[in-house]
């Protein structure tokens, strides 16, 4: 058995949701002088580049969480402004874009899975994104792991939905069928002026927290079932974010995933599996 294979039977044999509380109790600790070192060994295994931070002394930090979620400098990602432009909602790489085809998406080469599955497993909600496109950006350890809207939305609709924790890596999208769509998650979705958008935050092995701007923490604690809530989308108790704001965050790595309707939007030529992205740059036209 070659090292990939002993890789992926050690992720199904791994008590993922043990581990992934415990490490997230870990993240969350402030250990003083301990916390700094994992920081410092953290910054330089995975040569992230603490110029852009808000704050780019390691000791700032209180936490893992802090640091991991840290914001960046004011301006340090110009935001696509142009009305007919979709922005990149997340620092990643792109792992797979497209069209949405018999209502399945690709996860890898040779693996597709359900969008309805992936979206909490209600027809109504798919609906609106068959025939679409969908895109699939995987932020590494290294990356900012705020999440930021693409266009002007209004929350409409919130779903949680139970599952695994397998790692999201590359590695593991090409090996372990349904990934996204087994995995624990959460859903949103918005009405934008280019019609309803999803996106969908994907957990992973080691994944404390995902959070929404609105909402706070989801999960953990993780549940058996999925639940649903419901926006108004007008009046006073709408949420409204405008292209750029932050909608989410992970704590440790993850994946986001997002889908919109049929002959809504283009993505640019540039866009392609493993590009690297940057919040707010471009990432797709609208049709006009």
């Amino acid at each position: 058995m070659n090292l990939d294979k002993i890789k992926i039977a050690l992720q199904y044999a791994l008590p993922k949701h043990a581990v992934s509380r415990l490490v997230g109790k870990l993240a969350a600790a402030q250990a003083g002088a301990l916390t700094t070192q994992l920081i410092k060994l953290f910054i330089k295994q995975y040569k992230i580049d603490m110029t852009e931070a808000l704050h780019e002394d390691p000791a700032h930090y209180k936490t893992f969480n802090e640091f991991f979620t840290r914001p960046l400098k004011p301006g340090i990602r110009p935001l696509a402004t142009e009305e007919h432009i979709i922005a990149h909602p997340v620092d990643g790489a792109i792992s797979q874009l497209g069209d949405v085809v018999d209502g399945q998406i690709i996860q890898a080469k040779g693996h597709d899975y359900s969008l309805q599955t992936l979206l909490g497993g209600n027809e109504q909600d798919v609906a609106p994104f068959l025939g679409g496109k969908f895109a699939t950006i995987y932020l590494a350890p290294k990356d900012y792991h705020r999440i930021h809207m693409p266009v002007d939305g209004v929350l409409k609709k919130m779903i949680y939905v139970p599952g695994d924790l397998f790692s999201v890596n590359p590695l593991t999208a090409q090996n372990v069928p349904n990934l996204f769509a087994r995995n624990e998650r959460v859903v949103a979705i918005f009405d934008t002026d280019i019609g309803p958008l999803s996106m969908v935050l994907v957990g992973a092995t080691i994944v404390a927290s995902i959070e929404t701007v609105w909402a706070g923490t989801v999960t953990p604690p993780a549940g058996k079932d999925v639940f649903s809530w419901d926006y108004p989308t007008t009046g006073p108790q709408a949420i409204k974010l405008k292209k750029g704001e932050e909608m989410g965050r992970f704590k440790l790595g993850s994946t986001v995933i997002l889908s919109w309707g049929a002959d809504t939007a283009e993505f640019l030529a540039d866009q392609q599996p493993e590009t690297v992205t940057r919040m707010g740059t471009p990432f797709a036209t609208i049709n006009q």
